[in-house]
């Protein structure tokens, strides 16, 4: 008889949010699958289980660990898969083995709580309905942009993580397609630090956040697309300025979003970049 393959949430910030459930199931599981060990040891040992036997099974994990608890689960052990924080196989580690357990007919288990997803929906006040969750963005080059286009259109909220080194870059570019939509942006969700910044996107890239902790950011969803004024045409303009971007691709990019004709942008762009000491390029 097969084992059974329990995917647990845990606590994001505040142990206190661990539940009983997932407590119950890390105490009773054969052995844990775990994307740090060492944070899951500490975990493990707040909640008072010693000497579980605990498997590194991270985002860089190779098939030779995945068939190893494949074979375990085969065995009839049962195996709790977690992550640093939140649940697993949400932009973390576990699809593969989620995936292979069910294809072998091993039972998997969800034994939800906390998410760094839900929280900041939760608190955002700009979702009422479905959002699009896209998890981390592409780090650069045209597929970050498609992504970024993706935002902009976007009827419902969109929902992105974000590490503490990259969240300035981008709210950078997300206030560069869409300025003047609405953003929460939650640092440090359920921890003593917790913060949580408001305002538009071209307000939130201007703030001095700081870069220490997790990030979840919320943006609401777009209307339909509004003629900038001069002021937030020279607003996007900025946001790109200093991108290493032509002043033609700001131009196309800008005029896409902001519904201004490309030659108009194009212009503005050769101006703001002169006033800067830039060249045309």
């Amino acid at each position: 008889m097969s084992g059974a393959l329990y995917v647990v949430s845990t606590p994001i910030g505040n142990l206190g949010d661990i539940t009983r459930r997932a407590a119950e199931t890390l105490g009773a599981a054969d052995r844990v699958a775990a994307e740090d060990t060492r944070r899951t040891r500490a975990l493990l040992s707040h909640l008072g289980i010693s000497g579980k036997p605990v498997v590194k099974l991270d985002a860089h994990a190779g098939d030779r660990i995945i068939d190893e608890l494949v074979a375990h689960l085969d065995g009839g052990e049962s195996i709790a898969l977690v992550t640093d924080a939140g649940t697993p196989s949400v932009s973390d580690p576990g699809t593969e083995l989620v995936r292979r357990a069910a294809e072998r007919g091993v039972a998997v288990i969800a034994v939800p709580g906390p998410s760094a997803v839900t929280a900041a929906v939760a608190v955002s006040g700009l979702v009422d309905g479905p959002f699009l969750f896209l998890g981390f963005l592409p780090r650069k080059g045209e597929k970050r942009q498609r992504y970024l286009r993706r935002i902009a259109g976007a009827k419902e909220p969109v929902i992105l993580f974000e590490a503490p080194n990259r969240i300035r870059d981008t709210l950078t570019d997300l206030a560069a397609v869409a300025p003047a939509r609405a953003a929460c942006v939650a640092r440090e969700l359920t921890k003593m630090h917790e913060e949580l910044l408001r305002g538009t996107l071209v307000e939130l890239a201007a703030r001095d956040i700081m870069e220490r902790g997790e990030f979840t950011v919320v943006v609401a969803g777009n209307g339909e697309p509004e003629p900038a004024d001069d002021v937030d045409l020279d607003a996007l303009v900025e946001a790109r300025l200093g991108s290493g971007d032509s002043a033609r691709t700001i131009a196309d990019d800008v005029a896409e979003v902001s519904g201004r004709p490309k030659r108009e942008v194009y212009a503005r762009v050769l101006e703001l970049r002169k006033g800067r000491g830039e060249g045309d390029g």
